[in-house]
């Protein structure tokens, strides 16, 4: 790792920080950045204490660990399927996660365990990447795999949709709904230890795949020359994505673009190899939805803006650039 690495990693871990300390003065009951740190240090009010031990501090741990599963598994994707389109949320994986999610929230699984709504995520995200792994093995270009994707999100939004049609009552409907635009409004620290040991289990396998990334650059004959295990490889990188994007989706429903844009935006940065990119778009994903949390806070409306929805708004205008640019190449 050379030091222009360590010092891009750097800048990217103090604006993650940067974000979610930001975002501990933000919410409904005004704190002041004066108080919220105190309370965050022990030295404040019991009300200050609660407000940001009970409710802001586990949101802000989330959105830096959920930011950065999405932006680790984008640049590894992207790196795998040799693709700057690749995204979970592109691909479909975070909407057959949702649909994991939604099943056990229709079903009454989620209420039997905390732990049947990331094992049903993590079910269905597999569900959704192990035919897609499989067709971009056979795949002559981006095109197919991207239809591919949208082909498995339609499905998985039409299986929302039925639970959505056939909910017991409106009340139920609007639980579903609006889980699935994605949020970390009125999260714990239960939700962050249900989503901490998929993340982190995701995270270390993707790391662990960069020699391999790295040797993919020259093609799967080229890799396999080096001495790379593509089976084990593919397998490793399912599983990885799986885990770590369906715990994240279970805990903040699905949040798309975000491991589509971080690694766009940080590969002029990087000397382009698919392992030099991996931390800096985990670090810069955990700061991407940092801000994007602490911006949805700060909106005068009388309903806090869904977080999905920003970062839709924020990937939408990236992903047509990257189409507009890969159209020459299909």
């Amino acid at each position: 790792m050379g030091k222009s690495s360590v010092r891009i990693d750097l800048a990217l871990a103090l604006v993650a920080l940067l974000c979610a300390a930001v975002s501990l003065g933000l919410g409904p009951a005004h704190l002041g950045w004066g108080r919220a740190f105190a309370a965050l240090t022990g030295q404040g009010d019991a009300i200050a204490g609660t407000i940001v031990w009970e409710l802001r501090l586990p949101r802000a741990l989330l959105a830096l660990m959920v930011g950065a599963m999405l932006g680790a598994a984008g640049a590894a994707l992207q790196g795998y399927l040799r693709n700057p389109l690749a995204d979970p949320g592109v691909l479909g994986t975070s909407s057959t996660a949702a649909l994991g999610a939604v099943v056990a929230l229709y079903y009454g699984f989620a209420a039997v365990s905390p732990l049947m709504l990331p094992l049903f995520a993590i079910i269905g995200a597999l569900a959704g990447l192990v035919p897609l792994l499989l067709l971009a093995a056979r795949s002559e270009g981006p095109l197919a795999l991207i239809l591919a994707g949208v082909a498995i999100a339609t499905a998985a939004g039409a299986g929302i949709s039925l639970a959505l049609n056939l909910a017991p009552n409106p009340f139920a409907a609007i639980e579903i709904m609006t889980w699935l635009m994605g949020s970390l409004a009125d999260r714990s620290f239960l939700h962050v230890w249900l989503a901490l040991p998929c993340i982190a289990i995701g995270l270390g396998l993707i790391l662990l795949e960069g020699r391999a990334l790295d040797a993919l650059t020259l093609g799967e004959d080229g890799a396999i020359a080096l001495g790379v295990n593509l089976p084990r490889t593919r397998a490793r990188l399912l599983i990885a994505t799986a885990i770590g994007v369906g715990g994240a989706v279970a805990v903040s429903g699905a949040i798309g673009f975000v491991g589509l844009v971080v690694p766009h935006l940080l590969r002029p940065f990087t000397d382009r190899r698919p392992s030099s990119l991996l931390i800096p778009s985990a670090l810069g994903g955990a700061a991407l939805l940092a801000a994007a949390d602490a911006l949805v806070r700060t909106v005068p409306t009388l309903e806090e803006p869904r977080l999905g929805v920003v970062t839709a708004l924020i990937g939408v205008p990236i992903f047509l650039h990257q189409l507009v640019r890969a159209r020459r190449e299909w």
